[in-house]
């Protein structure tokens, strides 16, 4: 068995200062809430089935017990987007959460496979509100005044990169990443999206938000994800929060129409199936509350860790965790 620490190193890796920045962080964000009306939530951290989206795999967990004598296997939950979107069909109005998160395979500087995520839902808004919130938030939490700029996901690579990431091929983009000799690149195969996100988070996203913060907007309409689209079907309504060059928050205008969102999860089956990784159990119930009826509304999740790193000016994600990954 692989041992992730020394035997002796059972202390926390970062300093009761920032674990005193935490909690007045969390304090603050619970005020900024609190004090817009918005009902505060509890959802399940484990569930029977998980998003499809091939970008993310789960951290798995197994019940035995009553009516399952032969096992139940379970989900810890990436977001708690699916059952937020329940309550909001149930007529919950508008909900935020504060919650542990878990990705399978992600660790790194920026990465914890268990993190703290913020999420909320305002029914009756769209992106563009929604961001204005998101920009008042951030500056409640960081008790600072911090101007916003707005990019689309087409503008920044034609400024950075020269190139239409809405009409390139596969081709294309893999010539740009080696013209920018993004390292790796050369022995790469990806499908378009694969590139699009190499390219954006080695030599777009580290030049974003250095003057404040900084949303891009317009995503391509193969990242949509959750999110309803724009008019023309080339984009999502969908934006990411970006400061001192690192991503903070994703965010949409959501997807209402059950039968799209059906077809979405099959198609990002067959991709994981095309891939090499496995299908995910679609979530039927929030099927059933598309179906039922979601109200219209805006979403959001935001990585409280990152937010942190920030406001500290820290580069490494176990600083601001009591008990990161590593020290398990």
């Amino acid at each position: 068995m692989d041992r992730l620490r020394h035997v002796d190193d059972w202390r926390p890796g970062t300093s009761f200062d920032t674990l005193r920045a935490r909690a007045c962080l969390l304090m603050r964000i619970r005020t900024f809430f609190a004090a817009s009306g918005v009902l505060e939530v509890e959802t399940p951290l484990a569930g029977i089935s998980f998003g499809t989206d091939p970008a993310i795999e789960p951290l798995r967990s197994r019940f035995i017990g009553p009516g399952y004598a032969r096992g139940l296997d379970l989900y810890l939950q990436s977001s708690p987007e699916f059952f937020m979107k329940r309550l909001l069909a149930a007529g919950s109005g508008p909900v935020w959460q504060l919650c542990k998160a878990f990705r399978n395979g992600e660790a790194g500087s920026r990465h914890n496979p268990e993190f703290t995520l913020l999420e909320w839902y305002r029914p009756g808004v769209d992106e563009n509100a929604l961001m204005d919130e998101v920009t008042a938030l951030v500056c409640a939490a960081m008790e600072q005044d911090l101007p916003a700029e707005y990019c689309s996901y087409a503008a920044l690579f034609r400024i950075h990169l020269g190139i239409d990431p809405l009409e390139a091929d596969t081709g294309n983009l893999r010539d740009c990443a080696l013209a920018h000799d993004v390292p790796g690149a050369e022995g790469l195969v990806l499908e378009r999206d694969g590139w699009l996100d190499l390219l954006m988070s080695t030599l777009i996203e580290p030049l974003l938000g250095r003057d404040g913060l900084t949303f891009v907007t317009d995503y391509p309409a193969s990242q949509a994800s959750l999110a309803r689209l724009a008019p023309d079907g080339r984009t999502a309504s969908r934006f990411e929060l970006y400061w001192q060059g690192m991503e903070l928050a994703n965010g949409f205008h959501e997807l209402k129409d059950a039968a799209e969102q059906a077809q979405r999860f099959e198609r990002e089956n067959c991709r994981r199936y095309s891939a090499g990784q496995v299908p995910m159990p679609v979530d039927d119930a929030l099927l059933e509350a598309l179906e039922h009826g979601l109200p219209d509304c805006a979403g959001v999740a935001l990585g409280v860790d990152r937010l942190l790193m920030c406001q500290l000016g820290l580069d490494d994600i176990d600083q601001v965790l009591a008990f990161s990954f590593s020290r398990l």
